[in-house]
């Protein structure tokens, strides 16, 4: 699983936008227990949001020394907030709930990823394929079949290729350059369970 992450989203904000950004910050942040060994001060970064947003003020003329002297203390803004996010990040420890309670935003861990019911791959030899599914709780065993991939208008006819005591199977003497769908079921104590959804490949 990822770790979580302050994101630096904020850095593409418009300029007013950033300004409301950063005040929440400099909210959330003032006598939050979690965070009150900072390496960057928060007088400084409020000072900084008051300066940038005078500069956005005294750019509104559209005059050039005003508007580099804006875009010039934006910078000096978001390396301020930047520092920020980067003590957050080393204090909140990977922790999402810490992040948000900062009023920066969190990067989502990725879900883990569910191991696919059933994979077909090239066997070992020319003309056979290795499959390989999901294990069934209570499986005791396994039904294995397989159907030609059907012509426009028939219909898909499946045989029993074999039976396992695991979950992998290998079928061998299928025809080079066709295409075959898979699918399987598990025995268990409670009866023969609902065949997977099939996969497909074509054998080489």
């Amino acid at each position: 699983m990822r770790y979580v992450k302050v994101l630096l989203d904020f850095i593409l904000l418009t300029l007013s936008e950033k300004i409301t950004f950063y005040r929440n910050i400099i909210s959330a942040l003032t006598d939050n227990i979690l965070f009150s060994g900072l390496d960057a001060s928060l007088a400084e970064a409020k000072a900084a949001i008051d300066a940038l947003e005078l500069s956005i003020l005294n750019a509104a003329d559209g005059s050039h020394t005003a508007k580099a002297l804006m875009h010039a203390q934006a910078e000096a803004t978001d390396k301020i907030f930047r520092k920020l996010a980067a003590s957050v990040d080393i204090m909140a420890d990977g922790n999402e709930a810490s992040i948000l309670s900062s009023g920066f935003r969190a990067s989502k861990p990725l879900p883990t990823r569910q191991k696919d019911t059933l994979t077909a791959k090239e066997g070992k030899n020319s003309g056979c394929v290795d499959l390989a599914g999901k294990a069934h709780e209570k499986g005791k065993a396994y039904i294995w079949q397989s159907a030609e991939e059907p012509l426009p208008g028939n219909e898909e006819v499946w045989i029993i290729i074999g039976h396992s005591t695991s979950a992998s199977f290998s079928v061998c003497n299928l025809i080079v350059g066709k295409r075959y769908r898979f699918r399987f079921a598990a025995i268990t104590p409670d009866g023969v369970t609902d065949y997977c959804e099939p996969v497909s490949r074509i054998v080489t």
